[in-house]
């Protein structure tokens, strides 16, 4: 009797997720599609591992340690695609495909999604509307960007994520204070535009929308790195949504995305009632965006990444997809100071309509002020009728939502 079919081809997959996310199977034919694994130890448990090509611990997944690692593994198996879905992983995952002969996405391409003022070159040459910005180097003083760009300006890492390591300045000295604590050669410069952030997170396919979002953020992106609150709400169609996916579409055409998934951020000027575009990753958006999509609208965006990635066909049929009248999502950051540990907490679920899911920390729990948008001090996904409806309820979490911790001076 003959045995089980070899598969017709074989992924090596980065991975430093430790919840769902990392279950790569689901979004293949384990009987056609082998999966191996490059895994920080304690993101293993997720895994496969029992129908894995093969599954290698690894201290760290930057590119100089993976290396050695996934060309023992080519030459074991032969790969034809290599995928990291994480936003710290997607250039270390070109420069394997490239080393390894494999196809995929170029490191050039990705870099257009890593470095922002590569992206932002690249989308002002498309005639779209970009902040200005300036390239750091040594001899860079506060003095030479106000010139050039005025004030306020924000410093950036070129490659950052999660507003890790942005600055806000208003003025001279707030400015030379900011440029004197940062390595220039890591770091960008870009005007400050007043307004609203929003935020676009799809697919494309075949140079259009396989399936498009458009949400507003309550707060933003840099306030929660700084201790507050931040929340975001599904748009209404109308003309605010329609002109957000349209000038996304043609900042993802100026970057040459036929395929994949992004997150799209832009501001709309509160002085001009421009689009500004600020940044896309090449990657699902973090927090709740994932979970609250594949909720509300049927559409799993890590899945949908992943097949695009690798030249899969899409995961779902656009047809199959969900209207949704109204959502949102409100992440509470870690209590401070660090290390603080929780006393005690208040769940929404139930005395807050539109509250359908949440976590929330446990009593006794720790937070060393390393917990990025995952390990905080509480996230709540909501739906209602429509975006003014859900607005307001997130106002609601974020008032009524208390949580209680004492500095945890024992804390090793």
């Amino acid at each position: 009797m003959a045995g089980p079919a070899a598969p017709t081809a074989r992924y090596l997959v980065l991975n430093r997720f430790d919840d769902e996310f990392g279950a790569y199977h689901r979004y293949v034919d384990t009987t056609r599609y082998a999966l191996a694994y490059l895994t920080l130890a304690d993101c293993a448990d997720v895994l496969d591992r029992d129908n894995a090509l093969d599954t290698v611990v690894v201290a760290d997944l930057a590119f100089e340690t993976l290396l050695p690692e996934a060309r023992r593994l080519h030459e074991r198996h032969g790969f034809d695609g290599i995928v990291g879905l994480s936003e710290y992983d997607l250039l270390t995952a070109a420069l394997l495909r490239a080393e390894l002969g494999v196809s995929g996405w170029s490191p050039d391409f990705v870099r257009d999604f890593r470095d922002k003022p590569r992206m932002k070159q690249r989308v002002r040459a498309a005639g779209l509307r970009v902040p200005r910005f300036l390239e750091l180097d040594a001899d860079t003083g506060a003095d030479r960007i106000i010139d050039q760009i005025g004030l306020a300006v924000v410093l950036k890492p070129r490659a950052g994520a999660a507003s890790h390591g942005v600055a806000l300045a208003t003025g001279r000295n707030e400015l030379a204070r900011a440029l004197a604590s940062v390595d220039p050669a890591e770091y960008q410069c870009e005007e400050f535009v007043a307004g609203s952030v929003l935020h676009v997170d799809g697919v494309r396919r075949a140079g259009g929308f396989h399936f498009v979002s458009a949400s507003l953020y309550v707060n933003t992106c840099l306030a929660f790195a700084a201790g507050e609150p931040l929340g975001s709400v599904l748009l209404d169609d109308g003309p605010l949504r329609r002109r957000a996916v349209e000038f996304s579409a043609a900042c993802l055409d100026a970057l040459n995305l036929s395929d994949g998934a992004f997150h799209l951020e832009l501001l709309h000027s509160a002085s001009t009632d421009e689009l500004v575009f600020m940044e896309v990753g090449l990657r699902p958006g973090g927090a709740e965006i994932p979970l609250l999509h594949r909720d509300l609208f049927g559409v799993d965006l890590m899945g949908e990444a992943f097949r695009a990635t690798l030249g899969l066909p899409p995961v779902d049929d656009p047809a199959d997809f969900r209207t949704a009248p109204g959502g949102g999502w409100v992440l509470i950051p870690e209590p401070r100071p660090f290390p603080s540990r929780v006393l005690s907490r208040t769940p929404l679920v139930g005395k807050l309509p539109e509250v359908y899911a949440e976590t929330v920390p446990e009593v006794g729990e720790v937070f060393d002020g390393h917990g990025g948008y995952l390990h905080i001090g509480g996230s709540f996904r909501l739906r209602g009728p429509g975006q003014a409806a859900v607005h307001r309820a997130v106002l609601d979490v974020i008032d009524r939502y208390e949580l209680i911790a004492e500095p945890a001076h024992d804390h090793d």
